[in-house]
């Protein structure tokens, strides 16, 4: 398949952030990083490996083939962590103009050369499999060797691992990408943004992916400084809440009454 170097209807070169989804648990992470970037304006290379359609079909009922990819992405984008059609209403199809698909067996692709221009590769989530191959630079298929170049060119890698527990070697193949300038970001949402639903907790995550890559994002609530700030929030509600004066004064104070339990002195 042929494509431009050019985002379509300007000079301007066209330059990607490459999105690897690899066959661990955990694809609407993908999603939302995918509906995030498309959002902010980014234009997306797509690499799906083969074990992550088995987990998206089993995770989602979505599928992705190499021939209707197009199609088969407008399905999984509009899917919500809980299995409904939550996105079907505020996803734009044509944000998907801005997404270039490559076959995971196509070593001859794009993204496997240092010359082909990417801002860098985002892996979510990340399988123990993956982080291995990544880690020893096996490049046995084209996710692996996009994060390879990635890492030579001295791009942003943003690894989201997604297993638990963790065994020796496989941390010890995180050590080695931290080494190596890839950012290791576990796949572990934080409860003090006010998440409730399951989205909500996978949108913390997604959201923690683009900071790292320095994409502008507003899929959850920033740490303010102000105690219980997530539980003031209304229903869907993202961002820090704004707590004016004295109020925001007082919940910044820690508590005066003695600790309790484990946590006496």
């Amino acid at each position: 398949m042929e494509h431009s170097e050019h985002a379509e209807g300007t000079g301007a070169r066209r330059t990607p952030w490459i999105v690897g989804v690899s066959g661990a648990s955990g694809t609407p992470y993908a999603a939302a990083v995918l509906r995030a970037l498309l959002a902010a304006g980014e234009a997306v290379d797509l690499v799906v490996s083969r074990a992550a359609r088995l987990t998206l079909l089993d995770e989602t009922g979505a599928a992705v083939r190499d021939a209707h990819w197009r199609s088969d992405l407008a399905r999984w984008l509009v899917r919500g962590a809980d299995g409904t059609d939550a996105f079907a209403a505020s996803f734009d199809a044509a944000a998907l103009d801005a997404v270039r698909y490559w076959p995971a067996g196509d070593l001859a692709a794009g993204p496997s050369s240092g010359s082909y221009p990417a801002k860098g590769m985002l892996i979510v989530p990340a399988s123990t499999d993956c982080v291995a191959g990544v880690a020893l630079g096996l490049s046995k298929d084209l996710l692996q060797r996009s994060a390879a170049v990635t890492l030579k060119e001295r791009r942003t890698l943003v690894v989201a691992v997604r297993e638990t527990p963790l065994g020796g070697q496989t941390l010890r193949h995180l050590t080695a990408l931290d080494d190596a300038g890839a950012v290791v970001l576990p796949a572990s949402p934080a409860f003090y943004a006010g998440g409730t639903t399951a989205q909500e907790l996978v949108d913390f995550v997604a959201g923690r992916v683009l900071d790292a890559a320095g994409v502008p994002h507003r899929l959850y609530r920033r740490w303010s400084g102000a105690l219980g700030g997530g539980r003031q929030l209304p229903a869907g509600a993202v961002g820090p809440v704004e707590t004016a004066g004295a109020e925001a004064d007082e919940a910044r104070k820690p508590s005066e009454e003695p600790l309790a339990g484990p946590f006496e002195e």
